[in-house]
C-alpha cells in the first residue's frame, strides 16, 4: 500500500520556492516514513502509558536471566574481597588432589601441594585461586582472594579416585604421569 502525502502550504517556507525534484523527493520520503511510523505505532501496540496493548501480544522480550559469574552472596569487588582470608592450607590436606585433572570436554584442573590451582580450557585460564579442604574428600576454590563460603558449588568432590567439580557437574580423572 503506498500511503499518499498532501503537500501543506507553510506560510513562512512559500516565500521560498524549492526546486521541483526536492518537492518530489521530499513527498516520496515523506510518504515511507508516514507508512513506517504507522505500521510501527500499529505494532507497538502501547504507547508508554503502561497499559496492555491493544492486541494483547507481547510488545517486549522476556527479562534477561541473572547468571552469576562468581559465587552466590559474593558482592562484586574493585580489586577488593569482601570474602573471609583464604585458610592456611596443609600439604597433607590437598595431596590428594596434587596432580592434572582432566574432564571428558578437554578442560583440565591442575593443583600444586601447596593448594594453588587452576581450571583451564583451549589455553584460557578459567580460575586461578587457592584449594581450601573441607574435609571427607571435599574442597572449596577460593575466589578473588577470598573463601566463599557459601558457595556449594564452587567446589569438588573427591571420591574413588575421580573429583566432581560442583560447578558444571563435569567429572575429572586424574592424568596419569
Amino acid at each position: 500500500m503506498r500511503a499518499r502525502v498532501r503537500p501543506t502550504a507553510v506560510p513562512a517556507l512559500a516565500a521560498h520556492p524549492r526546486p521541483a525534484s526536492a518537492r518530489r523527493r521530499r513527498g516520496a520520503l515523506g510518504g515511507g516514513a508516514l507508512a513506517s511510523a504507522l505500521v510501527v505505532s500499529a505494532l507497538s501496540g502501547c504507547g508508554g502509558d503502561d497499559k496492555e496493548p491493544a492486541t494483547g501480544a507481547a510488545t517486549s522480550s522476556p527479562p534477561p536471566v541473572s547468571v552469576p559469574s562468581a559465587p552466590a552472596g559474593v558482592p562484586p569487588g574493585a580489586g577488593q574481597s569482601a570474602l573471609p582470608a583464604v585458610p592456611k592450607v596443609k600439604a597433607a590436606d590437598v595431596r590428594p588432589l596434587v596432580g592434572r585433572w582432566v574432564s571428558p570436554a578437554g578442560d583440565f584442573f591442575q593443583f600444586k601441594a601447596d593448594g594453588s590451582g587452576s581450571w583451564t580450557q583451549g589455553g584460557h585460564s578459567l580460575w586461578n585461586g587457592q584449594v581450601i579442604p573441607e574435609g571427607k574428600g571435599k574442597y572449596r576454590f577460593s575466589w578473588q582472594g577470598g573463601d566463599p563460603k557459601s558457595a556449594s558449588y564452587w567446589g569438588a568432590t573427591l571420591t574413588g579416585g575421580k573429583l566432581l567439580f560442583a560447578g558444571n557437574n563435569q567429572t575429572y580423572t586424574k592424568a596419569k604421569g
